[in-house]
């Protein structure tokens, strides 16, 4: 399924950078520290000269080749075409005529005819897969491997970027909203999204309170450098915190310019129609977007519980953790030692190593491209978020999209059968969030119609007591 995009690797333009970078690596008087010889013009192009891949290195300045090609070239089939065109050692070529940009083109880009929809019902354009920030900024992955995921992202098409200021206590917006300003791309051409909830340690610093919301969002602007975010979303359900106040709050902080949008992420379906009843009562804006786990271990809610949304409110779905925080992307128990995130999660730790994750991880080896196809084949989400610990694994799993129509229904169909989780709007679960919607509905309804009733009956007392002081 890899095989199609790698073959568009072979860009003249490739070849024409590697020349100038060799041409530049040559003509500087200083020696190469052994970060610039791992950095050139191409890292930004080939996400497999980035840093992060083991066992290859760059040429330094004056010197012979360092790394061993053949055991870069058995490192994936990915690899194994960069080794043998690109990345290769070349013969000395002339110096080109005029200077190419520095970002090469890469092999694989985004359409924008098959791979651009809007978020729900709203005119906000996203591209199907987006790029999070979730554990590898500022965290599991450096600041220059950071830009390198980042930059391939934004070259193959991506315009969605997730962050979120409890993410590495506020340090992963640090580091995306440097590598925005220090890339310089047109702010109306790629989408910035952060969430709301944990700010800090303090009580006032947490939660959806009119104070956090207000506050913590202005505290995100100023950690990315933005004078707006495109959305802004509430982390989590706050039960200690009215509806009506939580509406009011982002309501005010999109009329302040301070965000366009606004949506929710792990919010049930009952607290996303009670938002949008009490938004619809007092004339405020309404969430637009909900962000969710999806992936083929994780279905019930996305597939059963949030369609009736989909369809009566027009939300869209922001789908996190495809690869099932990695348990489909490379059989973790097969290492020999586990990821160091798991170490930093204990929920997620515990989740992948219990029994349960064992015989989920049995079922399928080796089949990231396969799980990111099939969240999009799906259909249920607007936007497929993925996490990448370097820029060769980020452009592996966007080559999952050439995937995407070769997943027939059949094939679904099959794919359904063997997971033993074929999902359909069947069943209580379905039937009990549905009739606690209309519930919801009609309760609204009510405490509408009483209170006008309400004000109707105070003014008549007022009236008669008016008369009966005459």
């Amino acid at each position: 399924s890899v095989q199609q995009p790698q073959q568009q690797l072979h860009h003249p333009a490739v070849h024409q950078q590697l020349s100038l970078g060799s041409r530049r690596s040559s003509q500087s008087s200083s020696p190469a520290t052994p970060r610039e010889s791992l950095r050139s013009p191409l890292v930004v192009g080939i996400p497999a000269a980035a840093a992060g891949i083991s066992g290859l290195q760059r040429r330094p300045s004056g010197g012979q080749p360092t790394g061993s090609w053949s055991q870069a070239s058995q490192a994936s089939p990915i690899m194994q075409a960069f080794a043998t065109s690109a990345l290769a050692p070349q013969p000395p070529q002339p110096p080109p005529l005029q200077l190419l940009p520095s970002l090469a083109p890469p092999g694989f880009r985004l359409d924008p005819k098959k791979h651009y929809s809007s978020l729900g019902r709203c005119g906000l354009r996203v591209s199907c897969l987006g790029l999070g920030t979730w554990v590898t900024f500022a965290g599991q992955v450096p600041d220059s491997v950071a830009e390198d995921i980042l930059t391939l992202a934004y070259a193959c098409g991506i315009n969605f970027f997730d962050t979120a200021e409890v993410y590495a206590a506020g340090r992963a917006e640090l580091l995306l909203g440097r590598l925005l300003r220090k890339a310089g791309w047109r702010r109306s051409s790629y989408t910035v999204s952060t969430k709301i909830f944990w700010g800090g340690k303090a009580e006032t610093e947490r939660g959806l309170s009119r104070k956090h919301i207000v506050e913590g969002l202005q505290a995100c602007l100023q950690r990315l450098q933005l004078d707006y975010v495109d959305i802004v979303f509430a982390n989590r359900p706050d039960p200690l915190t009215p509806m009506e106040e939580i509406v009011r709050a982002f309501s005010f902080c999109i009329d302040r310019g301070w965000a366009f949008y606004w949506g929710t992420s792990r919010w049930s379906p009952m607290e996303i129609m009670e938002a949008h009843s009490v938004a619809r009562q007092f004339n405020l804006i309404p969430p637009v977007a909900e962000q969710v786990e999806y992936h083929m271990f994780q279905r019930e809610k996305l597939e059963l519980q949030m369609p009736e949304l989909f369809a009566k409110l027009g939300l869209g779905a922001v789908v996190w953790s495809p690869l099932a925080c990695g348990l489909l992307a490379c059989g973790i128990l097969s290492r020999q030692s586990p990821p160091s995130y798991l170490f930093s999660y204990s929920w997620l730790r515990d989740k992948i190593l219990s029994e349960e994750g064992r015989q989920q991880q049995a079922k399928l080896k080796e089949l990231a491209e396969l799980a990111i196809a099939w969240c999009v084949r799906s259909g249920h989400a607007s936007c497929v978020l993925l996490g990448a610990s370097s820029a060769e694994q980020l452009y592996e799993n966007i080559c999952a999209l050439p995937v995407v129509p070769k997943l027939t229904a059949a094939l679904m169909a099959e794919i359904d059968r063997i997971l033993g989780a074929a999902a359909g709007p069947a069943g209580w679960h379905w039937l009990s969030w549905r009739l606690y919607a209309v519930l919801v509905n009609f309760l609204t309804i009510l405490l509408s119609f009483l209170g006008k009733f309400i004000d109707l009956n105070r003014i008549t007392l007022e009236f008669l007591e008016s008369r009966s002081s005459f």
